[in-house]
């Protein structure tokens, strides 16, 4: 088991909280059965209660009623990638249940539903065999009651479409559940020993079809966190504070606010948990009027120690760590040294990239209320219900048991909504006010208080041999660490035991054969005072990959040979590069097979017109312990006169495993590769005194429909372990953009964003040099 699982499995992300994935029982009565995953003290109870209710129940994680409707409860935020969809395929495939029959149930943050967490790509690969043993174990009891209904012997029948077929009779799951009489127990190794279908006999898994979610949000009927009214609340809108840490309110001031229509009063927060330390929340019946007092209520503040922070400042930080020695060692392999002091040559280079927001459609929003019986009620979209709840609990001094979440869709989530520190404010001014409060942030204000992609450092070199043989490599990292500041607990040792933030240096530990190899992590402690670093998608990779993939491309010019061969070269699928069971099984093999595919596929080494080039970029997606095939081919154009870079086609081969679902499949990688080229080319921000510079759309500037390029994505046919989509597109597309560029015009550029003035400077420079 690769470290990253092993803290998932630490946290409880391999076994839902509470929940034995294999403890099972069926119970039942005339009116009907259940058969149930569920934690073990509560196994009769929740048996007698479905039973009660008429309802067939083979798993907590989906119902069938006695109209035959498959309700399958989805614990995942959904956001746009239509995860519920993918996940109840899993379940109908193995039930064999009509698809036509299957309906989708978001659920709130009961401790039923164990560890909440949507995130990292991981919600068919952490789900898939689980719900395939859930959907089976429901198959298996159906079908032996509908044998059991119709008087034949259940080797003699078989499932298909909701229905059990005994040669020429047949039952529906419907009629079982009416007339059914099921009493059995499976253990725990009965369970386990569950057998699923072979890929061969799946019937829907893999099949075209339409995404569950898509006729409510088209006909607006969708129900997004913005959305949620409450009898009877008030509306709150925030003054921020001059720096995210350490900031205090002196005085108070709203006198100017007393005439306008609606307004209430202004609340100085007073929060334990330290989300919203220094805030200042306008109260008012409408938002509208909330916003307009929020604009002439005059705030005193006392700022942190971070107040006059800059973008620079934060980068000299990184250099001045890296350095050091410092940090954790996530790749030690022995001999680095040796492989140094015998080289012939040291090649190095050092990448940046700047702070990058979220910006996702939906400003971050709750709706906060205390209901008679005590309980808080929060009402929001929300990615990571068990990192928010403890700080829920902190913030309002009360047990975790007595606050529920409830779940609504998100207007985008991108990483932004694991962190739920918004609902903080929310809790604590309905806390103050003693009634609902609805906090929303303004786009400027999301911006503010987002959880940014730190901006980074990276120096990467390679040692080699009087032959030009590579003798070692190392890469040395430094950024602000999200998981170091708020979720610690998923941090493990490095190889010299210093605990390291795995989704702040993925990608680094790659899968090329490059002798003796050294990866160091280092949290840049500058960063995280300054402002709370995020898990933007694609963390780590999207920005540790731009520089891997660009040096490695470096370093195929340096040596001379064309950079798709090179780096097949590398690809030798040896040693710990060979791949294990399951996640990983081919290794290395299966990266060239993509690389090879995307070559093909792109005609890599056709003639180009002046100033156009390809760049070519591959790597394993997300995580090493989790695998996604990735590779890139990206074709531009450069102006010779501006530096202005025009992404003329993307073209992208993924292996994937099992694909669950591939018109999602298509619409993530999609999604993703071109929020990589938004970040590759357009986005980007700096800190200016201790706070963003860009904080709306008019200099904060994603992608906009006129730039999306030409794009061409294929997927490996495999029937290996399902893993992640929703962020491997992004972290090939910048290092494949700056690739092309230099094929271009011989401009190297190592900084992200990629701006034109840098383009065109990098070539004066080069013409400069060629011409001296």
């Amino acid at each position: 088991m690769g470290k990253l699982q092993h803290l998932m499995e630490k946290a409880g992300r391999g076994q839902r909280k509470g929940i034995t994935r294999r403890g099972f029982m069926i119970g039942a009565s005339a009116a009907g059965f259940t058969l149930a995953f569920v934690p073990a003290g509560l196994m009769y109870s929740s048996a007698a209660v479905a039973v009660s209710e008429g309802r067939f129940e083979p798993s907590v994680w989906y119902s069938i009623d006695r109209d035959g409707i498959v309700t399958v409860n989805v614990a995942e935020a959904e956001m746009g990638q239509h995860v519920g969809t993918a996940l109840a395929r899993i379940v109908a495939d193995e039930l064999e249940a009509d698809w036509s029959d299957v309906r989708l149930h978001h659920v709130d943050s009961e401790d039923t539903w164990g560890y909440r967490i949507t995130g990292a790509s991981w919600s068919v690969f952490q789900n898939f065999d689980l719900l395939s043993r859930a959907g089976a174990a429901g198959r298996t009891a159906l079908l032996e009651e509908g044998a059991k209904l119709l008087g034949k012997p259940a080797t003699d029948c078989r499932a298909e479409s909701s229905r059990v077929l005994c040669g020429n009779a047949g039952i529906t799951y419907a009629e079982i559940i009416q007339r059914g009489d099921i009493s059995r127990r499976y253990s725990e190794d009965e369970l386990a020993a569950m057998p699923i279908k072979p890929a061969d006999q799946r019937r829907l898994i893999g099949g075209r079809f339409d995404a569950l979610d898509i006729p409510e949000k088209t006909r607006g009927e969708a129900v997004y966190g913005i959305d949620a009214v409450i009898e009877g609340m008030v509306y709150a809108a925030p003054i921020l504070p001059p720096t995210r840490n350490g900031a205090s309110v002196r005085s108070i001031d709203d006198s100017k606010a007393q005439g306008i229509g609606g307004y209430r009063q202004s609340i100085a927060l007073d929060d334990p948990s330290g989300h919203a330390s220094g805030w200042v929340v306008v109260v008012a019946d409408s938002f509208h009027a909330a916003l307009r007092a929020a604009k002439v209520v005059d705030v005193e503040f006392e700022a942190g120690d971070t107040a006059g922070v800059s973008e620079s400042d934060l980068q000299d930080r990184a250099r001045q760590l890296i350095a050091g020695d410092s940090g954790s060692l996530v790749v030690a392999d022995p001999g680095v040294e040796e492989a140094y002091a015998s080289a012939d040559r040291v090649v190095e280079r050092e990448y940046t990239t700047s702070t990058v927001l979220h910006f996702q459609l939906e400003p971050v929003n709750a709706l906060a209320l205390q209901r008679e019986d005590g309980i808080w009620e929060l009402h929001t979209g929300n990615q990571w219900q068990s990192l928010a709840l403890p700080w829920y609990a902190r913030a309002l001094d009360v047990p975790e048991d007595r606050i529920l979440m409830k779940t609504y869709l998100l207007g985008g989530g991108f990483g932004r909504r694991l962190n739920g520190d918004y609902g903080v404010p929310a809790l604590l001014a309905a806390k103050a006010l003693g009634r609902p409060v609805k906090l929303v942030l303004t786009r400027e204000d999301d911006s503010r208080f987002d959880s940014v992609r730190s901006p980074s450092v990276q120096r990467v070199s390679m040692a080699l041999g009087a032959d030009k043989r590579i003798l070692g490599m190392q890469h040395h990292a430094a950024a602000g660490w999200p998981t170091e500041v708020m979720a610690p607990f998923f941090m493990g040792p490095g190889e010299n035991g210093v605990k390291f933030d795995s989704f702040s240096i993925s990608g680094a530990n790659h899968w090329y054969e490059v002798g003796a190899h050294r990866v160091r992590a280092i949290s840049n402690d500058l960063a995280n005072r300054t402002f709370r670093p995020g898990w933007l998608r694609s963390v780590g990779p999207g920005w540790t990959n731009w520089a891997l993939e660009s040096f490695i491309d470096e370093m195929a010019r340096e040596l001379g040979v064309d950079p798709v061969r090179f780096r097949l070269q590398l690809l030798t699928g040896e040693g710990r590069n060979a791949g294990e069971s399951p996640n990983s099984v081919g290794g290395a093999r299966r990266l060239a097979a993509v690389l090879e595919r995307v070559a093909a596929n792109a005609d890599w080494g056709r003639k180009l017109p002046k100033n156009s080039g390809m760049g070519v970029a591959a790597t394993f997606g997300q995580e090493r312990d989790m695998p996604t095939w990735t590779a890139c081919v990206a074709t531009v154009s450069v102006a010779p006169d501006s530096g202005k870079v025009t992404l003329d086609r993307l073209d992208l081969v993924l292996d994937a495993g099992t694909i669950v679902h591939p018109d999602g499949a298509l619409a993530q990688t999609e999604g993703a590769a071109l929020w990589g080229a938004s970040m590759a080319l357009h986005e980007g921000t700096e800190f200016v005194d201790g706070q963003v510079k860009d904080r709306n759309l008019n200099s904060y500037t994603p992608m906009r429909m006129a730039d999306v390029p030409e794009i061409s994505i294929e997927f490996m046919d495999s029937t290996e372990q399902a893993v992640g989509l929703g962020e491997p597109g992004t972290t090939v597309v910048a290092p494949a953009i700056g690739n092309a560029i230099y094929a271009a015009v011989g401009a190297r550029l190592r900084h992200l964003p990629i701006r034109a003035e840098d383009v065109l400077k990098a070539m004066q420079n080069r013409a400069a040099e060629s011409t001296g």
